[in-house]
């Protein structure tokens, strides 16, 4: 896991799953050091990963006051029950749907949980964040945020991209990308996580996303893109071209079959 603080506000902790057919998928959490500071999401849940030591390189983890989980799938849950060993006075803010998804494996302390839904603030001392469901998400729990100090938009899995190579992946910006690989590697996210889009009638896809250009976020925090600043039109439209694209389809039982076969000594 790769730490690195591209804004005054805010260091990322950068990792990645190389997803084959795919390519190289960022997850990345977060450290917001406002007064109170705020983890956004927990990484990974593998075994190798440890979420609150790696943590320690950017906050001591005693000072987290509030851990915001954008959604509860495993990629931002991973080290959620260690931090709040680590950090004894810091509260998880999440909905009420995301503490029932919870409950189905590892239930929330519920003297700890802080419900918030979209449109509804928190005060975390030097700021106000603001809830927000992104436009593009794969559970109904998702809650990012914009944040009134810094401009900032964390987005959860909105604007997601595989890269690549492991070093997009890692890269310190979206900056590294070509526009043609971004607009590619968008669409292709977007139809994996998010299949309903096709569905979608556009003038109300773009009423959805009117509220993130409204805002005119100074950086877009995702889980699963590099950090973004400066101009965010290529990303909006890109998104926007997403709607009424065809739903990602996986490989099959026999495309399994002969790459298990393939493995198997001559």
């Amino acid at each position: 896991m790769r730490t690195f603080r591209p804004h005054p506000d805010v260091t990322v902790f950068n990792d990645q799953l190389e997803v084959p057919g795919i390519g190289h998928l960022p997850i990345n959490a977060y450290v917001l050091h406002a007064e109170q500071p705020v983890v956004v999401d927990t990484g990974l849940g593998l075994d190798d990963r440890d979420f609150v030591r790696t943590l320690g390189e950017a906050i001591d983890p005693a000072d987290v006051r509030w851990i915001w989980l954008t959604h509860p799938d495993r990629d931002h849950t991973g080290g959620i029950f260690a931090l709040l060993e680590a950090a004894p006075n810091a509260r998880i803010v999440t909905t009420f749907a995301g503490v029932g998804i919870m409950s189905t494996e590892s239930p929330l302390p519920m003297d700890r949980v802080y419900l918030l839904n979209p449109g509804q603030t928190l005060d975390v001392g030097d700021r106000t964040l603001t809830g927000f469901r992104p436009p593009l998400f794969d559970n109904p729990a998702t809650v990012g945020f914009f944040e009134s100090k810094s401009g900032i938009f964390f987005s959860s899995d909105c604007f997601g991209a595989p890269m690549g190579s492991a070093d997009l992946a890692s890269a310190d910006s979206i900056g590294e990308l070509s526009d043609d690989e971004l607009a590619g590697r968008q669409l292709l996210w977007t139809s994996i996580d998010s299949p309903w889009v096709q569905a979608v009638d556009p003038t109300i896809f773009a009423s959805w996303l009117q509220p993130v250009r409204d805002f005119d976020p100074s950086w877009i925090f995702s889980t699963h893109l590099p950090p973004a600043s400066g101009d965010k039109t290529r990303i909006y439209d890109n998104a926007l071209a997403a709607v009424g694209c065809s739903p990602f389809v996986g490989p099959d039982q026999a495309a399994l079959e002969a790459m298990l076969a393939s493995f198997e000594p001559v």
